[in-house]
């Protein structure tokens, strides 16, 4: 029996010997392609060639391609593990031809993989072609020898390709394998029927389809062929399902292992579905994907918890997803060594997630079951859409797991009301934001008056501002706002993380207004102003403020490289904020940074700032930025067909980016990590400054140093106050460029805290030792009255009554004194009690003859007595404390006290 490894090479080799170049899978995360979540088929990464905007420097080539199916038309999740040839990650085997080879090399290099290499039943073999493609049903016949009865025609549903509405489409020929045991007939073919399979689709990529439905030929034809490896492998290997072969059961063993359960009955189906989910987590995460709420991490994040629920089905209550991961790298790291790159941060960041998801999943699965309880009790078979949304809310179950979930028990969820939610609370989040409107719409009367010219550069703004005009205003009176369309605006508008510019806008007459923020060609103005229209202003951005949002952006530049080369390159920037105060940066990361790294990554970046690198942006077409080596795009940004390149040295850091940027990163001066810290599971966030924010950070610094230091007694405070004093000497006048100098002040500084905090720990040691002793000298001498106390004592009807009042701090020292008079006291109840903040709190004790005698408690003496001044408490027979908010009332209260011992006496 041949092994999947030897399967998936013979393919290779195949093609090799037919001259085609064998090139690398691309990455199952698709960075240069926003209208795909996933990498779902193996033509993904020649769309351009097919597209014609792209070119390679061959006509043929042949790969494995890892693919992820989990979402949109190509979505198989509902089928995986419950049949046998369904999966969200499996390989596709593919040859292409560019304008070279077509119909007929295609067919007869399939047939002779199949049937010669391979040795397949040729009677087990059929084929489908387009119902208008004779000329392939004519290549069969006569190219192959396959049996002509087992070539069937279909229509457009399942024999023509199409990329999308337009554009590159043609037909194709699919080849199934009959695993009947008696043989198929033609019907069973295309019809549903899972012992009938396709394994190999043949596209001939011959026609365009413009915009009214008309197909043209295509001045060159392609082929495009995809094998699904996993269902060749289950063919080759004779097995009844793609989990019964070498692929899938190194996985299976595993699970067997970790849970000890057996491969069958209402197990099989759950542990095929973590066997692949497992693999569809591993190669994603390995290709950068990060599981989280949005966009292809939300996909994830479902996977991982649907692979979490399955495992409930185990019994496995605690993380154990992530140790399979070990298993899918040896079984297939030799292939993708990118995953082998990447092992431990694969399984941290499943843990992680697993971890995250334990918390809450046992308690959504009672929610779940209550409910189920409850619609079986009224009959009904529909889930609650509203129980289903607080299963999404509250304990992070995506409604396609309550789905799956319902499902198995033959329910169905109210997905109208929960939809119905879902839009509501995003509505409710969107009025929380009060965002002014930022929609490229003028009202009707300016619509064909406006001519804006976009041509000014808002990246070299003056810092003497540019000569506009108003051309049109948005009154927002609830805001206290106007919109203000100018001409020629340099003000930066928000985006990419990076702030607004402000400044003011000058009319002719002198009058100034405050731009509070800029949108697109629009500016905010603090006011109510209708008289704007058509007037001529100077526009002037804050032009300190512009510079040092510079300086915090182009290091953001440095420092995402500097992660990368420190922790490693799954490192992605997945959020980030800029103003001229600060920089913060949100990255993939499963551990807290080590003090050690820190440095390293300070160093790194202030490296490059000494080098006075000249900081270069260039715009250009997309698929030109595309060829450029490591250059850094992001998924989830709308990038145009031109694109805008920032370089800070092209071995270092090459992005993608819209913002503003220094001449050259010597105008940076210091960068300083601030802050880093964890924001979400798996996610770090750091927050940094650089220039004149390194001297805002120590002068803020300064003022908590000497804030603390007032806490402390004269003695210390003195000392410090003279450090201080010298230190801001030195600081007076620094320049933020000074970068050496800002080091050993921050240095100097850090020393200082540390030594300010060493001698307040050691003050509040002090300080506490002495209130200790304080107090235990306020306590004996309290104890030393108690005789007295005792002589004061009154009888009820034989047993001894003690109260009295103590001046004491808190009510551990009067438990301490109730400890003690009880005692001395042989016989008896005594009750004392301190006026603490203004209300009042008591201790009741009873001696150990009555406890047994006459059944009297001290908690219930203790909590009737306080129920007179308003308050509460219990405890132990012997001994309780309770307390009371009503002080005026204590006279009453005492007076009380022995009709309340009366009624406890059994």
């Amino acid at each position: 029996m041949k092994k999947s490894t030897e399967i998936r090479q013979d393919f290779l080799d195949f093609f090799a010997s037919k001259e085609h170049r064998i090139v690398p899978s691309a990455s199952v995360v698709p960075y240069d392609d926003p209208t795909l979540l996933f990498t779902n088929a193996g033509m993904n990464q020649f769309k351009d060639v097919f597209l014609g905007t792209g070119k390679r420097d061959y006509k043929r080539c042949a790969d494995t391609q890892k693919c992820i199916r989990v979402s949109g038309k190509h979505n198989d999740l509902e089928e995986v593990g419950h049949d046998g040839y369904h999966h969200t990650f499996f390989e596709m085997l593919g040859n292409w031809s560019f304008g070279d080879y077509y119909k007929k090399e295609a067919i007869a290099w399939a047939w002779e993989l199949l049937t010669k290499v391979w040795g397949l039943d040729k009677s087990r073999l059929w084929v489908t072609v387009f119902r208008e493609d004779d000329e392939s049903l004519e290549l069969w016949k006569s190219e192959t020898d396959i049996e002509h009865s087992h070539i069937l025609k279909f229509d457009e549903k399942d024999n023509f390709w199409e990329m999308g509405d337009t554009g590159p489409c043609g037909p194709c020929s699919e080849i199934h394998y009959d695993f009947t045991p008696n043989g198929c007939k033609a019907g069973d073919v295309n019809a549903g029927n899972p012992d009938v399979m396709e394994i190999w689709n043949l596209v001939f990529i011959q026609y365009n389809r413009d915009k009214e439905g008309v197909l043209h030929d295509l001045p060159a034809k392609h082929v495009d062929t995809g094998m699904g490896f996993e269902r060749m492998v289950r063919v080759l290997q004779n097995k009844s399902s793609n989990y019964l072969t070498d692929v899938f059961l190194p996985l299976i063993n595993e699970l067997i292992n970790i849970t000890g359960k057996e491969y069958s009955g209402k197990y099989e189906a759950s542990m095929n579905v973590i066997a692949d989910h497992v693999r569809t987590l591993t190669f994603a995460i390995g290709d950068g994907a990060i599981p989280s709420n949005e966009g292809r991490g939300y996909v994830l994040r479902r996977v991982l918890r649907r692979a979490a629920r399955y495992g409930r089905n185990l019994d496995m209550r605690t993380p154990f997803i992530y140790k399979l991961v070990d298993t899918v790298v040896d079984t297939m790291g030799h292939v993708f060594p990118e995953i082998v790159e990447k092992r431990e941060m694969i399984k941290s960041l499943i843990k992680g997630e697993e971890e995250s998801f334990n918390v809450t999943l046992d308690r959504g699965l009672k929610l779940f079951d209550d409910e189920i309880g409850s619609m079986k009790k009224s009959g009904s078979k529909i889930f609650s859409g509203e129980v289903a949304f607080k299963l999404h809310d509250t304990y992070g179950f995506p409604i396609d797991l309550t789905q799956l979930m319902a499902r198995e028990i033959d329910f169905n969820v109210d997905e109208k009301t929960f939809d119905e939610l879902m839009n509501e609370q995003k509505r409710m989040a969107k009025e929380a934001r009060k965002e002014i409107d930022m929609t490229f719409e003028f009202e009707d009367k300016h619509k064909h008056t406006i001519n804006i010219d976009f041509s000014y550069d808002p990246y070299n703004v003056s810092k003497y501002g540019i000569d506009t005009r108003i051309i049109a205003t948005e009154i927002h009176e609830s805001l206290d706002k106007t919109i203000v369309y100018l001409y020629l605006n340099p003000f930066y508008h928000e985006s990419g993380g990076q702030v607004s510019d402000v400044g003011k806008l000058i009319l002719e007459d002198g009058r100034e207004y405050d731009v509070e923020g800029s949108l697109v060609n629009r500016v905010i103005v603090k006011g109510i102003e209708k008289n704007f229209d058509d007037l001529s202003v100077k526009a002037v951005v804050d032009y300190p403020r512009r510079q040092s949002i510079q300086r915090n952006h182009s290091t953001t530049h440095l420092m995402h490289e500097a992660l990368r080369r420190v922790l490693g390159s799954h490192v992605k920037q997945m959020g980030s904020y800029l103003d001229d105060k600060l920089l913060r940066f949100d990255f993939p990361h499963f551990h807290k940074l080590t003090p050690q790294e820190i440095t390293d990554i300070e160093d790194i970046v202030n490296n490059n700032v000494k080098e006075n690198i000249p900081v270069s942006a260039e715009e250009m077409p997309m698929e030109s930025a595309k060829k450029i080596p490591n250059v850094k795009m992001f998924f989830g940004e709308k990038y145009g067909d031109v694109v805008r390149v920032v370089t800070i040295d092209p071995n270092f850091s090459v992005e993608l980016c819209g913002g503003t940027h220094v001449k050259d990163t010597s105008d940076i001066g210091l960068f300083k990590i601030i802050k880093e810290e964890s924001i979400s599971s798996g996610t770090r966030r750091i927050i940094a400054r650089t220039g004149q924010g390194i001297i805002d950070y120590i002068n803020e610094r300064v003022v908590e140093i000497e804030k603390i230091s007032s806490e402390l007694p004269e003695k210390y405070y003195n000392n410090f106050k003279l450090a201080m004093d010298n230190f801001k000497k030195d600081f007076e006048g620094a320049d933020f460029r000074d970068a050496e100098l800002l080091k050993t002040l921050i240095k100097y500084h850090d020393s200082t805290v540390n030594s300010l905090m060493d001698v307040k720990e050691k003050y509040l040691e002090e300080k506490k030792h002495t209130e200790k002793e304080l107090a235990k000298q306020k306590v004996q001498s309290a104890a030393g009255s108690i005789d007295e106390l005792l002589s004061t004592a009154k009888d009820l009807n034989g047993i001894n009554i003690v109260t009295g009042k103590f001046d004491m701090d808190n009510a551990d020292e009067l438990k301490e004194i109730a400890d003690k008079l009880r005692e001395k006291l042989k016989s008896g109840v005594g009750l004392l009690y301190s006026i603490i903040e203004g209300k009042v709190s008591l201790v009741a004790v009873v001696s150990d003859d009555l406890i047994k005698g006459k059944k009297l408690s001290a908690g219930k003496i203790a909590g009737d007595f306080a129920k007179i001044l308003g308050g509460g408490g219990g405890g132990k027979p012997h001994l309780a404390a309770a307390g009371g908010k009503d002080v005026t009332k204590i006279d009453e209260a005492i007076a009380a006290l022995p009709g309340i011992i009366q009624k406890n006496i059994e």
